[in-house]
């Protein structure tokens, strides 16, 4: 196939987990780790470990240092205590350094301090009964500031720009690239802080800060959907990214609908044409990664993380699969 597909990893999943993801025709992961696992010590170890299974891992995720907001704020204090967002910078720098003498050249960054915003999970009319992650979007607009300190988009734009420049030389060294996933919702402001991307434009300005070309995209169709006219047109805009060479992942997810309410969806179950997103990737040449994101069935999920990904990522591939054999006749 020309997509790699991709499935979420932890350095603690067993030879059982390990087995199922080659089960699922899957080879390569992103691997979610702690700084405290950010050595090259414990990251040459997994890359060899994952690899005796046929799976290679290809970018990390460390929460702490992907959505930190010392760096996404310029905080000088947290909790009482003085905060420097060089400081913060300098340990961002350090695994960029850690995961490339591993083998490992992407990162993920996502510029949404306080995390994705959610109403809930329930059981809705389209997930056949399975638990989904929901958004009102009233009721999250109604809800407190994160901080009592106010933002402007400058200065969030400003933060980035600052946090980009800081990191470019190291990444360059390493060989290594950035992968920015957009702000979820996608709304101009969550709960006082203004979002850094929540349409194209917004990635069209990310990608005009950089031109060293080490910042990629995290392509997540849901986030599009989410957005629905208001983000882009995504099939136009895959294609703009792809011929510019930015896309390093796809999280490939459908909704019920556009905002300002939707539920998140099984691939064939939502309002958007996933067969036409998939073709348009393929037709545009994309061959890099590509992840079903977020499932649902949260009780599953915790006691099996690996279970919930296996029919998504499984249709996914099929959908694939069928667009390439089209394309051959």
């Amino acid at each position: 196939m020309s997509m790699k597909t991709l499935v979420g990893a932890r350095l603690a999943m067993s030879d059982r987990e390990l087995t199922f993801i080659r089960e699922m025709a899957v080879s390569h992961v992103e691997l979610n780790i702690s700084e405290e696992e950010a050595t090259v010590e414990t990251l040459k170890a997994a890359v060899e470990r994952f690899a005796a299974f046929g799976i290679t891992i290809d970018l990390i995720n460390c929460v702490t240092l992907q959505k930190n907001d010392i760096i996404d704020l310029n905080l000088t204090e947290k909790n009482g205590q003085p905060a420097s967002r060089d400081e913060e910078i300098r340990r961002f720098k350090n695994l960029v350094k850690v995961a490339a003498e591993a083998g490992i050249h992407i990162i993920s960054v996502a510029w949404q301090p306080t995390g994705v915003k959610r109403t809930g999970f329930e059981v809705g009319e389209q997930t056949r009964g399975g638990i989904a992650s929901f958004v009102e979007l009233n009721e999250i607009l109604a809800r407190p500031n994160d901080y009592e300190q106010s933002f402007t988009a400058d200065e969030i734009w400003d933060n980035f720009a600052y946090f980009l420049r800081e990191v470019t030389p190291t990444l360059k060294e390493c060989g290594s690239k950035i992968a920015l996933h957009p702000n979820d919702p996608p709304i101009p402001m969550l709960c006082g802080i203004p979002s850094l991307v929540w349409n194209m434009d917004c990635y069209r300005k990310a990608i005009s800060l950089d031109p060293e070309g080490v910042l990629g995209i995290k392509l997540c169709v849901g986030c599009w959907l989410e957005g629905g006219d208001q983000f882009g047109d995504i099939l136009s805009d895959i294609k703009e990214l792809a011929e510019q060479d930015r896309i390093l992942l796809v999280h490939f997810r459908n909704v019920s609908s556009t905002l300002p309410n939707f539920q998140e969806t099984l691939a064939e179950d939502g309002y958007a044409d996933m067969y036409a997103i998939m073709k348009q990737l393929i037709v545009c040449g994309y061959e890099g990664l590509i992840y079903v994101d977020h499932v649902f069935d949260e009780p599953l999920y915790k006691h099996d993380p690996l279970i919930p990904f296996a029919y998504p990522t499984g249709y996914m591939k099929g959908l694939m699969h069928a667009i390439e054999q089209e394309l051959k006749g």
